[in-house]
């Protein structure tokens, strides 16, 4: 299963780096892949430690603000793993170009 989430704490300011860091923390020693974005975090694994993880990231934002909202996407596909890398790689043979994944300016890629 692919989980992606956000989760925001309300009437916490503009800058939330603070309160972003400790649930990531949660989710880089959770042990599940994870691709962490500038919008949300993408975690592939079995269904009761996706949604356990997101609880938990979820209850620590919770301590860091009165108000939390949390948005989840689900890509459920049985007999599957290894997603999140293999999606963007049949695109990225499909264009037979490499795109950008991570936070590189055009000026930045390879050509």
């Amino acid at each position: 299963m692919l989980a992606e989430f956000s989760i925001v704490p309300l009437g916490k300011g503009e800058s939330l780096s603070k309160d972003v860091a400790v649930v990531l923390d949660l989710v880089d020693r959770s042990g599940l892949s994870y691709q962490f974005t500038a919008m949300g975090t993408i975690v592939e694994g079995e269904f009761d430690e996706v949604f356990a993880l997101i609880k938990d990231c979820h209850t620590a934002m919770r301590q860091q603000a009165n108000r939390v909202l949390t948005t989840i996407r689900i890509d459920d596909r049985a007999n599957a793993s290894g997603r999140m890398e293999a999606k963007t790689r049949k695109v990225e043979d499909r264009l037979a170009k490499k795109l950008v994944t991570s936070p590189l300016s055009r000026d930045q890629r390879e050509i």
